[in-house]
């Protein structure tokens, strides 16, 4: 993959500002160490940083078509590039690179913005279509490549920005950094921020599935941006899901597809090597890559320091059982805590999950061996439910023996009170349930980090997001999920909120790319998700058995005890900033002084909480959420210092340090 920027003047046809398309490449320098190269035009100018994987000697952007009219600066890969380049070939379209980026201007010329459907991969792309005085901008089906866009004011005139990090942004020179509560109340919902909002006023995130047309200025008429939906991720009616009565035929057409996703995700001009913990979705992934290269590709394994949570044995049964000799990045407290802020300034949003710290340097590792290449096995526990929370929302379910009487609401409204949920919790919660049609297995999870907000939120923020709805931020047309069976709309929250915001960013790309590496997902292959959403529940969760039908295909690839083990939530220990004393800059994030220069908070309560949790004074009854809601506040005040105003703590501050 790559990173890409540019600027677009929405006022008219200036020339671009001395040294911004510069500026904003050497910002992004870590996702393209490669090659840099730039465009200019009358009134806008793109750029590329190139991590050369496909078409090594030939690739170099911008790509154009035959007579030049067509112009395309890409991140990503396009992994049916053979098979489209030979279909383009047949109907004249001639080719001068042997880089996957070139298919995009002959689709362009084929079918305009309909080219978007015949894309099959990972990007995040910007097309200039000279002829018709329009750039398109563009973002992968899942969210895998992220792509940062504003539009702002400066000398005199309108200019539209985009980048794949929101450093590019600031680079230029044109974009301030100041604070949008909403991206931050996002990270207090969904422990991560999917968008269309940021953590940064005026910067969106362009949404999974989408694109802009930029309709530039031209013969008097103004510019136009509009943003389009090209897909989305759907599931059948409830009552029309595939629900067929042979598994070993279901089993045989879920390999082939899962093969051909894996095959085409080994293709590259440079070594591809794998990530692999000791779950079946890593396994499965290297135990096919495997099968397809004739000999174990390259592995990965990350050693969490506690004893608990280190999965190091069950992937030396994977390793073993394929020949593979993994290289091992161990990653404890000390781990976490000296490289959170690193973590932070990469992902340019609060990270309450510290275990994304284990990510950040086994991409390192993948980097420090010379590698630029990995695949992962992200994807699997979305599409077939593969977390606790879907048999935790089973098994409360089960409170609804007698019709119309909810007691599995009641049931929760027990446990928020058991975990001492604060004022206004229980109707926050019972909003968010009314709008989305029912309470789903993700509520289950994202509830406790929510009611965090009323915990330690300030009267202020609350105030300001008294009108903002998360989930219709996401989604505004909700109720198409009402005619879904509830377990896939679980799914889709999965896919539309914890995949692109959390495990494609803070666990993927942007941790990936900080060590300039590539992380690639057979499980969000195309034809492996259709295949997927289409199956009747029960073949994804059987009984309390999750990931069902994939584990009857781990059965054919590894070691039973592989097949069926039970889930272990890959993390790290939450409470690395407060079990063994807490580090002197998280006292300075959390100090009262630091607290009311942002103002996010509630000093009284933070102060109070974090007091109890020195003191060892937190029973059972509310500890997991509090220390869950402090590390959010950590997170917060971090992003905060290190972005916004670098005087909370005595750590450097600024994108740049």
């Amino acid at each position: 993959m790559c990173g890409i920027a540019g600027i677009i003047d929405l006022s008219g046809e200036r020339r671009i500002p001395a040294g911004i398309l510069k500026r904003m490449a050497d910002a992004l320098i870590h996702r393209g160490p490669d090659e840099e190269a730039f465009l200019e035009r009358p009134g806008l100018g793109f750029t590329s940083r190139r991590l050369s994987i496909v078409g090594l000697l030939d690739g170099q952007q911008p790509i154009y078509n035959e007579d030049r009219s067509i112009a395309c600066v890409y991140n990503g890969e396009l992994f049916d590039y053979p098979e489209a380049k030979h279909i383009l070939e047949s109907k004249g379209h001639r080719f001068a690179t042997h880089c996957d980026t070139e298919l995009i201007p002959h689709l362009w010329e084929d079918h305009s913005e309909g080219m978007f459907e015949h894309l099959r991969g990972q990007f995040a792309l910007a097309l200039l279509d000279q002829r018709n005085g329009r750039v398109v901008l563009g973002r992968d089906r899942f969210g895998i490549c992220p792509l940062f866009w504003t539009r702002q004011r400066h000398d005199g005139g309108e200019w539209l920005l985009f980048a794949s990090e929101v450093k590019g942004l600031f680079a230029s020179g044109i974009v301030p950094a100041r604070p949008d509560p909403r991206g931050l109340d996002q990270a207090f919902n969904f422990f991560a921020v999917p968008g269309k909002p940021t953590c940064f006023e005026g910067i969106s995130l362009l949404q999974p599935g989408h694109y802009l047309r930029i309709d530039l200025p031209r013969g008097g008429r103004t510019a136009e941006v509009t943003e389009h939906t090209y897909w989305e991720i759907d599931f059948p009616d409830e009552g029309q899901e595939d629900n067929p009565a042979d598994p070993a035929k279901l089993v045989d057409e879920f390999e082939r597809l899962m093969l051909a996703a894996v095959d085409r995700r080994l293709r590259a001009d440079v070594p591809v090597v794998s990530y692999l913990s000791g779950g079946i979705d890593s396994s499965i992934v290297v135990a096919m890559a495997a099968k397809i290269r004739g000999r174990s590709v390259p592995t990965f394994t990350i050693q969490i320091l506690e004893p608990h949570l280190d999965e190091t044995s069950q992937a030396a049964v994977v390793s073993r059982h394929i020949g593979a000799n993994p290289v091992v990045v161990p990653v404890g407290d000390a781990e976490v805590l000296g490289h959170y802020h690193e973590l932070t300034r990469a992902a340019e949003a609060p990270v309450i999950d510290t275990s994304c710290t284990a990510l950040l340097m086994l991409a390192r590792a993948v980097h420090q061996h010379g590698y630029k290449v990995a695949l992962t096995g992200e994807g699997s526990d979305e599409w077939l439910a593969g977390y606790s929370w879907y048999k935790i929302h089973k098994l409360i379910n089960y409170a609804d023996v007698i019709p119309g009487l909810p007691m599995s609401q009641m049931v929760r409204g027990g446990l928020l009170k058991i975990m001492g949920a604060p004022a206004g919790a229980a109707d926050y919660v019972r909003m968010i349930r009314e709008t989305i049609g029912g309470h789903t297995a993700f509520q289950e999870i994202y509830t406790i980090m929510g009611f965090n907000r009323f915990r330690f939120f300030s009267e202020a923020m609350l105030e300001s997001l008294k009108d903002y709805h998360p989930y219709l931020a996401l989604d505004p047309n909700i109720d198409r999920l009402k005619r879904w069976h509830p377990f896939n709309r679980a799914l889709y929250w999965a896919g539309r909120i914890h995949l692109p915001g959390h495990l494609l960013s803070l666990k993927g790309d942007r941790v990936a790319m900080n060590s300039s590496v590539e992380t690639r997902y057979p499980f969000l292959d195309e034809a492996v998700f259709d295949f997927l959403a289409k199956l009747h529940p029960r073949w994804k969760l059987y009984g309390f058995k999750d990931k069902y039908i994939l584990r009857l295909l781990g059965e054919r690839y590894l070691p039973k005890e592989v097949a069926w083990r039970p889930k272990g939530m890959f993390r790290a220990p939450l409470d690395s900033f407060f079990e063994k004393g807490v580090p002197t800059f998280v006292d300075q994030l959390l100090s009262e002084e630091s607290l009311k220069k942002t103002g996010y908070f509630d000093a009284t309560s933070v102060q109070r909480w974090l007091r109890e949790v020195k003191e060892k004074r937190l029973g059972f009854r509310n500890r997991s959420s509090v220390e869950l809601g402090l590390v959010g506040v950590v997170a917060t005040q971090m992003w905060h210092h290190t972005f916004i105003d670098g005087s909370l703590s005595d750590l450097p501050s600024g994108w740049r340090a």
